[in-house]
């Protein structure tokens, strides 16, 4: 029934091939509209599997339900803290000005609270040593804060090189002040940035990125109308950076990231990819038509069928699933790689036929008869294949299947209608050759006379390195997915680097504040826990002893620092004269001593002889690198020697809202013992965190969830496609041999292409596991081929027509996928990568294993040896 319906199709659509055009036409344009007023992507990575009924998810919901994220993060970084301050500052003031772009700019950080109660907020241990040397300084402090300029600076490097000579300081204790002011000056003298940071200096320690970035969040006013929702809120923000003149004036560089960010830029970059994929994707298509098919017009007729198809698909799976997603939008390099085949498969035949009947019509319906059921067979088994993903959870590889398979039967159908009616129009000439790889025909034989041996060798090996399955990784993590080279990705990397961000921290929620201080206490005692965070960790502790050093030191620094008058700012003469004076008294200080402070003394005189001769822009640059951060300190400094007590009515209203919501519910924030980014510290992490706190949630909380459900899905897939694509071949077949003899090679196909990406370093992900289903798909596909020519008596079937299409079939295919490989996107690369390789031993498990492990064809009951001699010579 199934051939007659097929074969009337094909007849019919060739003796009416202008309607049959005509209608094919007016569906394409019908879906090209629809699919251009209503595309649409996602590119949230957190949609691409489906919890929205989870615990997780449900406890992630009411964390944000109380605690609303930030979905921009502006990240201030400049080469000192001094600069990152004042930058991240100058900022933060400017940007609420912003506001039909943005809802609202907080400082995380805290701003200048924290810049005010910074020592108390430091180790007792380092407030001591701080406020000591800030007093022991006390004289060389005075003369920077009545002369705060670079003449200031050389006369209070000739004070310390006179102490040293009167042995009140030993020189190599000098040495990473002075080898830091060298560095900088140097710096300075070669027209490279410079700036000194007296911060660093006294804190005898070099800064930790932390200290060298600043924060601001923001919550963007987003147009879900446009395909970027945060573009207008970001580019506001970068337009604020660079009118408020960051990078000139600070050396500073803004950052974007977050949510919003992310998304917008991932799209963007899909956005530029996708067309160079597609056109990739088609120039190679072509190029492999044109070798198996040897005719413009014939090839012409695919082509056109594939758009038609292609058209219609697009709109499909926009009307069913909404918008497209990072998996879901391969669905066109799909499409293209595997629709294609049908066409291809159909044309060869025709071409075989077309050789021995010259009529068109009659090559077409020999045609339809002999292709028309198997090519039906793999449409139904691939998208059977896609469809497996249907019911799982990982939304981005079922909705992708569900557009690939609806694609797989609309491309069938566009073979069956538009092709014959294409070629009718087209009216190519008979073929003068036959079909087929004449020149294989001793392999052919060679591997039929050993084809015992041959497949005991190959289960043999594959069964061998069957251990390399243990070692399988699949990565869990949805961020490297994304291209890690766009700004708002690589700066997330970067954050997540950092322990103190709490990039991957897990959340818990608490009824009230001393709640959670005792949850957390609690949590603390976990061996995976690093940290357990509240409001009250913001309370600096040991206040009293810590005040008590700070007021010691202010007491004795306030009228020294506390300059209100100062000498009259220096002329270009005065400071070269202090320049020269300073190098004089480090090279006396040096002396002949050959030791490490004694060789910093002596670089820095040269350099300051130097800059004493320079030209007076470049000590201009001097001042602006070493006084303008002095002045910058000393004002801090002020600050810094002014604290009060702190108790968490104090902490800024920002601070305490993102701890405490205002109906009073408090969160803990659990920080990972480990590497934050290694997948099994945050799994160990989320599992402690998971089975002491049930309502606990967070990044590592919602990617071990992935993780089951990735695991499950492919479980439930892959045990429904294999179902599915058995019942359709019984259906067909009718022979439990039969069946095995399809679905051996295709398991065959599968623990080769894991043991090959285990060896060559390939991880399963979000995104490239989408390949095994193709793998059913495509290599069922050419399996039916080989298994309905088999049943019909063909042999030589490595020399055969068939095998011409298949290899052709599967190079296109291949091209097809190898563009994905090009993609900026990790996910869509790493795709690409491991689709080429399924392919390839799919392919070799249809043309090389498949044949020897059938063997010689049966002839089936109640054939006659006429039909037998027919379907062989088919």
């Amino acid at each position: 029934m199934l051939r007659t319906i097929i074969v009337r199709t094909v007849d019919w659509c060739a003796r009416h091939a202008r309607l049959a055009i005509a209608a094919a036409v007016l569906a394409s344009v019908a879906g090209a509209v629809y699919t251009v007023r209503n595309f649409a992507i996602t590119t949230d990575v957190t949609q691409l599997i489906s919890t929205e009924n989870s615990h997780a998810r449900k406890n992630q919901k009411a964390y944000e339900a109380d605690f609303p994220p930030h979905k921009v993060l502006a990240v201030v970084e400049a080469p000192t803290p001094e600069l990152a301050q004042q930058a991240t500052d100058r900022l933060a003031k400017a940007l609420p000005a912003r506001s039909n772009a943005l809802a609202s700019v907080v400082r995380p950080d805290g701003g200048a609270f924290f810049q005010r109660n910074a020592l108390l907020f430091l180790p007792l241990q380092d407030v001591a040593r701080i406020t000591g040397a800030l007093t022991r300084a006390k004289p060389i402090l005075g003369m920077l804060a009545a002369d705060p300029s670079l003449r200031g600076i050389a006369n209070a490097l000739s004070a310390v090189a006179a102490g040293v000579q009167g042995k009140q300081i030993k020189l190599d204790d000098l040495t990473r002040p002075l080898t830091l002011a060298a560095d900088t000056l140097r710096n300075v003298l070669a027209g490279r940035p410079a700036s000194f940071s007296w911060r660093v200096l006294l804190q005898g320690r070099p800064a930790t990125p932390a200290e060298l970035r600043g924060f601001i969040a923001i919550d963007p006013i987003l147009n879900y109308a446009a395909l970027e929702p945060g573009k207008a809120a970001t580019d506001a923000v970068r337009q604020v950076a660079a009118n408020q003149k960051l990078a000139s004036d600070f050396d500073a560089r803004v950052k974007l990231t977050g949510e919003v960010p992310i998304d917008d830029e991932e799209f963007a970059t899909v956005q530029r990819s996708a067309p160079v994929e597609i056109m990739v994707a088609i120039g190679a298509i072509l190029i492999v038509l044109w070798l198996a098919l040897r005719s413009v017009r014939i090839v012409a007729v695919v082509v056109f069928a594939l758009a038609i198809g292609f058209a219609i698909t697009a709109a499909l799976g926009l009307l069913t699933v909404g918008s497209l997603n990072l998996i879901s939008v391969a669905f066109a390099v799909l499409f293209l790689g595997i629709g294609v085949d049908f066409g291809l498969q159909f044309s060869v035949r025709y071409r075989a036929e077309r050789h021995d009947l010259h009529e068109l019509p009659a090559a077409l319906r020999a045609a339809a008869t002999k292709a028309g059921v198997p090519l039906a067979l793999a449409a139904a088994a691939t998208a059977a294949a896609f469809f497996s993903f249907l019911p799982t959870a990982f939304r981005g590889v079922s909705e992708l299947g569900q557009i690939a398979g609806s694609g797989m039967l609309v491309a069938f159908i566009t073979t069956i209608t538009v092709v014959p009616a294409g070629l009718m129009l087209a009216k190519p000439p008979p073929e003068p050759h036959q079909m087929g790889f004449a020149v294989l025909a001793p392999l052919d034989r060679f591997m039929m006379r050993h084809r015992i041996p041959i497949v005991a060798a190959t289960i043999g090996i594959v069964a061998l390195a069957s251990p390399l399955l243990l070692r399988l990784e699949f990565d869990f993590d949805p961020v490297h997915l994304q291209n890690p080279k766009v700004e708002a990705v690589a700066t997330f990397l970067e954050l997540r680097g950092d322990p103190n961000v709490g990039a991957n921290a897990i959340n818990v929620l608490a009824p009230s504040l001393a709640d959670a201080d005792r949850t957390a206490a609690r949590l603390a005692q976990l061996p995976q826990v690093d940290r357990a965070v509240t409001l009250d960790n913001f309370v600096p502790d040991a206040q009293e002893h810590k005040l008590a050093l700070i007021r010691s030191a202010a007491d004795a620094l306030q009228s020294t620092i506390d300059v209100t008058v100062g000498r009259a700012a220096p002329t270009d003469a005065q400071t070269v004269r202090a320049l020269q004076a300073a190098a004089a008294a480090l090279s006396q200080a040096a002396g002949e001593d050959s030791g490490r402070g004694a060789a910093a003394a002596r670089t820095l005189a040269a350099l300051l002889t130097d800059l004493s001769g320079a030209a007076p822009k470049v000590r201009v640059a001097a001042e602006n690198a070493f006084a303008a951060p002095l002045s910058f300190d000393l004002q801090e400094l002020k600050l810094m020697l002014r604290p009060q007590k702190i108790t968490p009515q104090d902490l800024p209203p920002d601070v305490a809202r993102s701890w405490v919501a205002p109906n009073g519910t408090a969160r803990i924030e659990l920080l990972p013992k480990g590497d934050p980014n290694d997948a099994s510290t945050l799994r160990n992490f989320a599992s402690a965190v998971l089975a002491a706190e049930p309502s606990a949630t967070g990044a590592p909380v919602l990617l071990q969830q992935a993780a089951n459900v990735v695991v499950r899905a492919f479980i439930e897939a892959g045990l429904l496609a294999l179902v599915s694509i058995a019942a359709l071949l019984w259906i067909a077949l009718r022979r439990v041999g039969d069946v095995l003899l399809t679905l051996v090679p295709l398991v065959l196909a599968a623990t080769v292409t894991l043991e090959i990406s285990v060896l060559i370093g390939l991880q399963l992900n979000f995104a490239n596991i989408v390949a095994l289903p193709l793998l059913l798909g495509v290599g069922v596909a050419f399996k039916i081929y080989y298994i309905m020519a088999w049943r019909t008596g063909k042999t030589d079937l490595l020399q055969s027509t068939l095998t011409r299409a298949v290899i052709f079939s599967a190079m296109t295919t291949a091209t097809a996928f190898g563009s994905l490989w090009l993609s900026d996107e990790p996910g869509i690369s790493s795709m690409g990568k491991l689709m080429v390789l399924a392919l390839a031993c799919t392919l070799a498990a249809a043309v090389l294993f498949q044949p020897i492990l059938m063997g010689p064809p049966r002839r089936s009951r109640g054939d006659t040896p006429a039909a037998a001699k027919s379907a062989a010579e088919g």
